[in-house]
């Protein structure tokens, strides 16, 4: 009889003789990028370094498509954005020390949103590990230690015939949900000295489906069966999963409103009759919710911005499907199920009664109408103009990249995504910088479509330089640059709590005039004009800048009534 265990994958001719006789000059740098090849990398981003420069030697001799950019933070961005539209893990090559820890930033953010990034950087040489202080450059005493409490695993390499295996490694685990990014380091003699170790041939890796427990869907689905109110809160698990058809399906067979998170944008079609869209941060969604006697979360740990600002508090029973181990029950008791949002839908898919319910979707229209009572309230018809101007330049299925900016904010709430994996920002982690890098690393991932990136002024300084390299890679990214003057958000918070604003005001450059030095066609716009001028600069190809002066205000929040 054979087992499984005992299958083993012979070689091919091709393979034996590369193995036999591998071509001459190969080092540690070439046993990473055969290792990335055999894994199926196509495409690495990255920062060459002095400890790195064996890896980046090495490219040159492989097949893999490098794009260079120009902060090791903003490579990070690019690679978490390719990561989150191919669903690949993406390879980000670094050097040590100061190079690495610059990458910290993007690395919290990809961890956040469950992004998955290979992340390899050089080390000093071996003489030099353990913690000692010999001196050498880049020298730190626990390089790893500074990133065991942002990636998902870290993976130490001491010699060449390590690299292959735990590299693979690393590749698994950034691939097993719930996704993330990971970390592996290897010394600079190690990449630099020649090698004995044959051509990395093969890679394939599996990384484990997370299935859910059968005993808790049959409880799940008989309480939603049974359930006179049944809602559903669905987050950026279910669009990582690519469960929204799923998630659909379920939702019209339970005739549950559905309301996407901030994370969870287009899970769910905006305009589907039983959409409550994404309107988290009001009461009259919270209440709602509240007032569910059977509510369903996919793929959300119901955390400060699903929770308005953990306001929330449900009545009702809460049953929680999520892949990250941690957040079950982390903010509400809960029937929780540990798995992977797809594989738990089809679960419930599979055993769930159909309900009828006719007043759900008049019930929906009702939550909705408050809302936009509310919003009409306060005079903020300059916001809303502008968030439909971009939504109407903004081509089908085009994707967008936000950066922490009011009409960022504005966004999450009130913008139409179209279609899961669509709308992406740094809500995950809440720093500045991410739109424009990761815009860049959507263009390399899928060049077919024009990608939007908007920034604040004030975030849009921390990726000023990668102007430079939309230009060198000929990338199709808009990138859309409110100019408000200063930290806007900030603004209006200090504002708020303090009666003025200290450290929010900024001195600028003309963008305009800063993009063309670049080679960027750059045009400044207004409210009026937006729509035009970023429609035309979407149509365009290559990198172009849209500046539109204006001063934009945020809704008023309800959690502090």
């Amino acid at each position: 009889m054979t087992h499984d265990h005992d299958l083993v994958l012979r070689p091919t001719a091709a393979q034996t003789e590369a193995a036999l006789n591998p071509p001459p000059g190969r080092n540690g740098g070439d046993l990473v990028v055969e290792t990335l090849a055999g894994l199926g990398a196509t495409t690495v981003f990255g920062l060459p370094g002095q400890h790195a420069l064996g890896m980046f030697d090495a490219l040159r001799r492989s097949d893999l498509r490098y794009i260079g950019l120009r902060v090791e933070n903003n490579a990070g961005f690019a690679a978490d954005a390719y990561g989150r539209i191919t669903g690949e893990a993406a390879p980000l090559l670094l050097s040590t020390g100061p190079g690495a820890l610059t990458s910290l930033a993007a690395l919290q953010e990809a961890r956040a949103a469950s992004a998955p990034v290979l992340a390899i950087s050089s080390q000093v040489p071996t003489a030099g590990l353990g913690g000692g202080r010999h001196g050498y450059l880049h020298e730190l005493p626990d390089q790893a230690a500074s990133f065991r409490g942002v990636v998902k695993s870290v993976h130490t390499v001491r010699t060449q015939s390590q690299i292959p295996s735990a590299i693979a490694e690393a590749w698994t685990s950034a691939l097993t949900v719930p996704h993330g990014p990971v970390w592996v380091e290897i010394p600079q003699d190690v990449l630099l000295a020649e090698t004995a170790v044959p051509v990395v041939t093969g890679g394939d890796t599996f990384p484990e489906e997370l299935p859910p427990r059968p005993e808790l869907t049959a409880v799940a689905a008989d309480l939603l069966s049974r359930a006179e109110r049944p809602a559903i809160i669905a987050g950026g698990g279910v669009v990582r999963a690519d469960a929204s058809k799923k998630l659909r399906q379920l939702a019209e067979r339970l005739q549950a409103p559905v309301v996407t998170t901030f994370g969870g944008k287009g899970a769910f079609p905006w305009t589907h009759p039983l959409s409550l869209q994404s309107w988290l941060e009001d009461r009259h969604t919270t209440d709602f919710l509240e007032d569910a006697d059977v509510l369903l979360v996919v793929g959300s740990g119901l955390g400060e911005l699903s929770s308005n600002y953990h306001t929330f508090q449900p009545r009702g029973r809460v049953i929680q499907i999520e892949a990250d181990l941690g957040k079950l029950e982390s903010n509400h008791p809960a029937l929780g199920i540990h798995a992977d949002a797809r594989l738990a839908l089809q679960a419930l898919l599979e055993t769930v009664g159909e309900r009828t319910d006719p007043g759900a979707p008049e019930r929906v229209r009702a939550v909705l109408d408050k809302v936009r009572e509310r919003i009409a309230s306060q005079e903020l018809t300059l916001e809303q103009d502008v968030l439909t101007a971009v939504r109407r330049a903004l081509p089908p299925g085009a994707p967008s990249f936000w950066d922490m900016t009011i009409l960022a904010y504005w966004a999450w709430s009130a913008f139409d995504a179209e279609a899961p994996n669509a709308m992406h920002s740094a809500q995950g982690a809440g720093g500045l910088g991410y739109g424009f890098p990761a815009a860049l690393g959507a263009a390399v991932a899928d060049p077919t479509h024009p990608v939007l990136a908007v920034s604040g002024d004030g975030g849009a300084l921390y990726s000023i330089a990668e102007l430079a390299t939309a230009r060198q890679y000929d990338l199709n990214v808009t990138w859309l640059i409110v100019d408000d003057g200063g930290y806007g958000i900030l603004r209006e918070y200090m504002t708020d709590a303090f009666g003025q604003p200290t450290a929010t005001e900024l001195t600028r450059p003309d963008y305009v005039a800063l993009a063309e030095s670049f080679g960027v066609p750059g045009v400044r716009t207004s409210p009026k004009t937006l729509e035009a001028d970023l429609a035309k600069a979407l149509a365009a190809p290559g990198p172009s800048v849209v500046v539109l002066p204006a001063v934009l205000r945020m809704f008023a929040p309800t959690h502090l009534d």
